[in-house]
């Protein structure tokens, strides 16, 4: 099959690569498409230590089943499918407990740690446990499935942050999640949603998507904005998608007593933040990780049209176009969101 594989860091070479070998409780897939994650951008110069050459990355994905693991049971050859980016092993015991983002053995689709190496979707076919895959429907276009596990992660995010209706929620950070969370927690009945970001044309496409107002922080201070807009109280709850000191500090400090910040972001292993605040102020700081089990609603929403992600896709490219679009990504290109890749050609 055709692959394109990171053979050192910034260098994708699309190349003739073994077709995976499936297990007994595993699926074939014939990728349709797979989406360029951010995450796959901080790995392509090494700077997450997450993706160790030689690698075949990609986990934002959908395709076609095109063979069956003989314990495979539900799903059929020809089947449209997605599937979740984190492997669980489905024995341990935050498993066993419904908590598959926390299982003690999760690895995950296009990552290599030094743990594991484990191939991802930027390839025609790419291998899958039964565990982690779900059916979509026949009018959902593939390039919109594999927005999934990015719409997963937002969904998630707004799933752990304590919304009552009619609450103001802060999002701090309004690229690719940070678009997904503002749908996610407008649906969770948030009366008012305050965006920001330092992009104008990020923040224009914030309002599209259900921001009701937009902040740019090169343009004043966020904290008495927002507090301006909520009568001097601060939003009852933030989530921040950017994993900065800076950007937490601001979510924190926005955020009115006994309220709530979400923490999203994952850039750096560690940050400052304001402890005295967060004390005296009775705050509650919840850390939020990949999705779990709501790739169903997810489909779902996506299927109603609750949540929409063609105006978050900017370019959608073959497998040989793939090194050239990551490169564009990296340099930061004006603009760019997201890409899916298709790499057995366009639906």
């Amino acid at each position: 099959m055709k692959a394109m594989l990171l053979t050192e860091y910034k260098h994708l070479e699309v190349t003739e690569m073994p077709e995976p070998e499936i297990g007994d409780r595993d699926v074939l897939v014939e990728v349709r498409a797979c989406g360029i994650c951010g995450s796959d951008i901080h790995g392509y110069d090494g700077s997450s230590g997450r993706r160790i050459p030689p690698l075949i990355m990609g986990h934002e994905a959908a395709g076609v089943i095109t063979k069956l693991g003989p314990e495979v049971e539900g799903f059929n050859i020809g089947d449209r499918v997605t599937f979740d980016s984190t492997v669980s092993c489905g024995q341990c015991q935050f498993c066993r407990s419904g908590s598959i983002n926390l299982c003690d053995n999760r690895t995950v689709l296009g990552v290599s740690c030094g743990e594991y190496r484990r191939h991802g979707a930027f390839a025609q076919y790419v291998a899958v446990p039964q565990n982690i895959l779900y059916k979509i429907p026949e009018n959902l276009p593939f390039e919109h499935a594999a927005m999934i596990e990015a719409v997963s992660i937002a969904v998630h995010a707004a799933n752990r942050t304590p919304i009552s209706l009619g609450d103001t929620a802060l999002v701090v950070g309004s690229g690719m999640i940070g678009l997904l969370v503002i749908q996610a927690i407008r649906l969770k009945g948030c009366a008012k949603v305050v965006a920001v970001d330092l992009d104008d044309n990020r923040l224009k496409l914030a309002k599209e998507l259900g921001a009701d107002v937009t902040i740019n922080a090169k343009d004043g201070n966020v904290v008495e904005q927002v507090q301006n807009l909520t009568h001097g109280k601060g939003a009852d709850a933030a989530i921040e998608v950017v994993g900065a000191s800076a950007t937490i500090d601001t979510a924190i400090q926005a955020t009115r007593k006994g309220g709530s910040i979400t923490l999203v972001g994952n850039l750096a292993p560690k940050v400052e933040m304001p402890l005295q605040a967060i004390v005296t102020r009775e705050l509650s700081i919840y850390g939020s990780c990949a999705s779990n089990g709501e790739y169903p609603a997810c489909i779902d929403l996506l299927e109603r049209g609750d949540i929409k992600v063609e105006p978050l896709i900017t370019a959608k490219a073959s497998l040989e176009e793939g090194p050239g679009y990551f490169d564009r990504l990296y340099q930061g290109e004006p603009g760019a969101m997201k890409v899916i890749i298709q790499p057995n050609g366009a639906e």
